[in-house]
């Protein structure tokens, strides 16, 4: 059976992303409070007891709100970088904490993550590719800019959570006060819209089959922009997905042939 994947939720209030096949799987970062997490699992038809693990990118809260609840009442293992876990101050029982370093590859069951640095104001961050040895999934959100490491991994992926973060014109046309707006564009902060665009035009492969655009910014973007940008631009065989900071998208299954919605429910795109 091929990768299946989803957003949970995604946006600067809380990020969350599900990959798995029949056999394993795991969630990168766990930004959701527990209990908001297992509904939505279970509106997808995902069980706790599938996770094999929590894949943690960073120490910034958005992605570790729930992460102790979900590891201690679910015995989930917790895959974190030794100095975003001191960084984090998260409370987590030492036989639960599998530490990575960046760059590392490392097994859950039988998915393999790897990992590599990326361009972000935190203390050691890492964005990840998770492949079952067939298809392959990039969880890239959170950069400051689009590096050569980016660039490498995106070229793999037959699916990917891409981070588009802000249109530029609303961002400086926005109410955020203007060290909020250079943290934003200032090269470790996030991707806007043309950066994503860029990445993906020049890059994209022809074995991409889906795109979910993640990361959206609640106060200086727009989904309906984000799809009609990226869809303008895509390969015939790619489906564009906008993730929403409400709810859960619905359940995808990655394979060499098409991308097939499995959807446990019907959920709007967008808030």
């Amino acid at each position: 059976m091929s990768l299946r994947i989803a957003s949970v939720n995604s946006g600067s209030n809380a990020n969350c992303y599900y990959v798995g096949n029949a056999d394993h799987a795991v969630l990168i970062d766990a930004g959701l409070s527990c209990r908001e997490t297992e509904k939505r699992l279970h509106q997808l038809g995902i069980s706790m007891e599938q996770i094999n693990g929590i894949v943690i990118s960073h120490e910034h809260s958005d992605h570790i709100n729930g992460l102790e609840r979900l590891s201690k009442k679910h015995h989930i293992p917790v895959y974190i970088t030794a100095e975003t876990l001191r960084r984090s101050r998260l409370q987590l029982t030492e036989d639960r904490v599998r530490f990575f370093n960046s760059n590392d590859g490392f097994k859950v069951g039988s998915l393999f993550v790897q990992s590599f640095s990326k361009l972000h104001d935190a203390c050691e961050p890492n964005s990840f590719t998770v492949s079952d040895g067939m298809s392959t999934v990039g969880v890239f959100t959170d950069i400051g800019r689009v590096c050569e490491r980016l660039i490498h991994h995106f070229q793999r992926c037959d699916a990917a959570f891409l981070e588009s973060n802000f249109d530029e014109e609303m961002l400086e046309n926005g109410r955020y006060p203007y060290h909020l707006k250079r943290r934003i564009r200032g090269g470790e902060g996030h991707l806007s819209n043309v950066e994503a665009l860029g990445l993906f035009q020049k890059y994209q492969s022809e074995n991409l089959r889906l795109l979910i655009l993640s990361h959206l910014s609640h106060n200086n973007n727009c989904p309906q922009i984000v799809e009609d940008l990226f869809s303008r631009h895509a390969l015939p065989q790619t489906k564009i997905v906008v993730a929403s900071r409400f709810r859960a998208t619905d359940l995808f299954s990655v394979n060499e042939a098409a991308v097939d919605v499995r959807a446990a429910t019907q959920l709007s795109m967008f808030a």
